[in-house]
């Protein structure tokens, strides 16, 4: 059965993940990963998260799949060391000399072979069979059949994994030059500033000083942003391809958006596993994804030519966000507990989001702040504060609510 496996940007969200049903977890250290602007995790946070996870029979998997520079290899070696000490489960990794210091220094520490390594082909993966990569992580550029004739063609103890859900990159698997170029922030070495999500107008030579948008639209023109991989009506299809992880993209993302995609994966996948025969399609699983920030919906490169990377025009689809994190509930008065992360006014209905089961949903009365006192509205990051609640909540449970 493949893993679903999710990403994290911090521990918060690597508990989230993990609660809400994902088998592992990806995350960035204190070095040598693709997401330099990410919260990352300290020493102190990556054996802990591997703690959480291994108490729970989850794994971690830390990214290291910057293309480096001579100096970003100062530390490489006690580094690696620290990993192999706190016993997470592998590493991800694209650069050769990563590669042979791993190898040659923890010998016993999987390797996953990440997507910027660009990985197309089956003459590719059992070149990187044989050099000690245990996983690979396919390209996003691979259609289905593609995908199933590299299957066929390389030993079954070669783990594949595919990318299932989240953003794409304009350029080929995130090797990309354009943030380098207009900002100085390599990509490659995990400061990409997203240039393609810029709105750009067009100029022309001999007119210069008018500036043109390429598409008349209130919004403005996206012209090199790619619309958001979504494979969740396609569960079935990815079963097909004998892979060994279904991988979300997201390190950047919220804890609203680790929830609700792993939740919906959770539940497709789960549900296919029960019934092949009669599995059919949710809606419900959906209107979870559909709930978080994201650009339009597609399936990027699984179903060949006619299907290539797609542009988006517009901005994010934002129609929900997250407002709280149930802390605690007293079930006799009927008062949770719950720590803020968007501002939430009395009175206000919320969804309620676990785990397992469906969204309910309720409406917040009564609300006070931890001294006692009777507050209309929660302005203050984070802060926590008690609400009445028309049905019963559990910790760990998220609310969230419409934007208006």
């Amino acid at each position: 059965m493949p893993e679903i496996l999710a990403p994290a940007g911090n521990i918060k969200n690597l508990k989230v993940a993990i609660d809400f049903g994902a088998d592992a977890v990806y995350i960035g250290g204190s070095k040598l990963n693709l997401r330099a602007f990410a919260d990352n995790f300290s020493d102190e946070d990556l054996k802990e998260a591997v703690d959480y996870a291994h108490e729970r029979n989850r794994k971690v998997y830390v990214t290291l799949n910057v293309f480096p520079h001579e100096d970003d290899l100062n530390g490489l070696e006690d580094y690696l060391l620290n990993l192999e000490k706190i016993n997470v489960d592998a590493i991800i990794v694209s650069d050769p000399g990563i590669i042979m210091t791993a190898r040659d220094l923890v010998p016993n520490l999987n390797l996953h072979l990440s997507t910027q390594a660009n990985n197309v082909n089956h003459k590719s993966a059992i070149f990187w069979y044989k050099n000690g990569i245990k996983r690979i992580v396919l390209a996003r550029e691979m259609s289905f059949q593609e995908i199933k004739k590299l299957r066929e063609n390389t030993p079954m103890d070669l783990e594949l994994e595919v990318f299932v859900h989240g953003s794409m990159c304009m350029s080929y698997s995130g090797r990309c030059l354009l943030s380098n170029y207009m900002t100085g922030r390599d990509s490659n070495r995990g400061e990409c500033t997203q240039p393609c999500r810029y709105k750009y107008t067009l100029v022309e030579e001999k007119r210069p000083g008018e500036y043109f948008d390429i598409i008349e639209d209130d919004r403005g023109s996206y012209i090199l942003s790619s619309k958001d991989l979504c494979m969740i009506e396609h569960i079935p299809e990815l079963m097909e391809l004998s892979v060994s992880s279904f991988k979300i993209e997201g390190r950047m993302k919220s804890s609203f958006y680790v929830s609700t995609v792993v939740k919906a994966y959770r539940e497709a996948l789960d549900s296919y596993l029960e019934n092949l025969k009669e599995y059919k399609f949710n809606k419900k699983w959906m209107d979870y994804l559909n709930m978080n920030s994201h650009r339009e919906f597609f399936t990027g490169f699984y179903f060949g030519e006619d299907k290539k990377q797609t542009y988006y025009q517009e901005s994010y689809i934002r129609n929900y966000e997250i407002v709280g994190i149930v802390k605690s509930y007293d079930p006799v008065n009927k008062i949770a507990k719950i720590e803020q992360r968007n501002k939430l006014f009395e009175g206000d209905k919320v969804g309620v989001l676990r785990p397992i089961g469906d969204v309910q949903y309720t409406t917040l009365k009564d609300l006070y702040n931890d001294l006692n006192e009777k507050i209309n509205s929660t302005p203050n990051a984070q802060m926590e504060y008690y609400a009445r609640t028309e049905i019963e909540v559990l910790p760990k449970d998220i609310l969230f609510k419409q934007k208006a």
